[in-house]
């Protein structure tokens, strides 16, 4: 990762997810059930993406063996939640990788182990059983996750409220427009105590 994606993500962490959606107009959000089950609740990073068909994940283990420094691994697991993809043993190996997080859609294990390692895991539930070991899928490969478009190298912002992706190139313009919806938001809440007004619409312009 260079400076200036360094510098970029740092920026996108001072941000929530839904003023972030604010910033995107058309915004990309993953489905309402994926959401922090354990490690930190806010995370923002690189999308490495892994593409698993339902209830299969042994190629997840190669794909934790490619990860690198702040990386987001996006496992595409087609919503299977008869099965987890991720346990205590891989969230200990991608800590080790200093990779940022992992994001499924499907499921997660270890509960106790996953709190223990410390290592930010976003999913849509929890379930005992593995999933398959054949090995079959595909690694660094564009994905729908969670109903959202991923590719390689998007951005991938997740906090209490959801999970976002946004396409690089269009980051400062996101960043840009959210910022000025807080600003427009903090003027009018300081306006409603200056005065005793109810506002319940924000201002649409300073």
């Amino acid at each position: 990762m260079n400076s200036t994606e360094k510098e970029l993500i740092e920026k996108l962490r001072g941000f929530t997810t839904p003023e972030l959606c604010d910033g995107m107009g058309l915004y990309r959000s993953m489905d309402y059930q994926i959401g922090p089950r354990a490690g930190r609740e806010k995370i923002c990073g690189r999308a490495f993406t892994v593409d698993v068909p339902s209830g299969e994940g042994g190629i997840i283990a190669d794909a934790i063996e490619q990860l690198e420094e702040g990386d987001v691994l996006v496992i595409a697991g087609r919503g299977n939640c008869a099965c987890s993809y991720w346990g205590d043993h891989r969230s200990i190996c991608a800590s080790m990788m200093k990779a940022e997080a992992v994001v499924i859609d499907g499921c997660c294990r270890d509960i106790e182990g996953l709190e223990e390692a410390g290592f930010p895991v976003f999913a849509r539930g929890i379930t005992p059983g593995t999933a398959g070991k054949s090995g079959a899928g595909r690694i660094g490969t564009p994905v729908v996750c969670g109903g959202a478009p991923v590719s390689p190298g998007d951005l991938i912002i997740g906090d209490r409220n959801g999970v976002v992706v946004i396409r690089p190139g269009e980051a400062e313009e996101v960043m840009e427009r959210a910022l000025d919806k807080r600003r427009r938001q903090e003027e009018t809440i300081r306006r409603m105590k200056e005065t005793g007004k109810v506002m319940p619409r924000i201002l649409k312009s300073l």
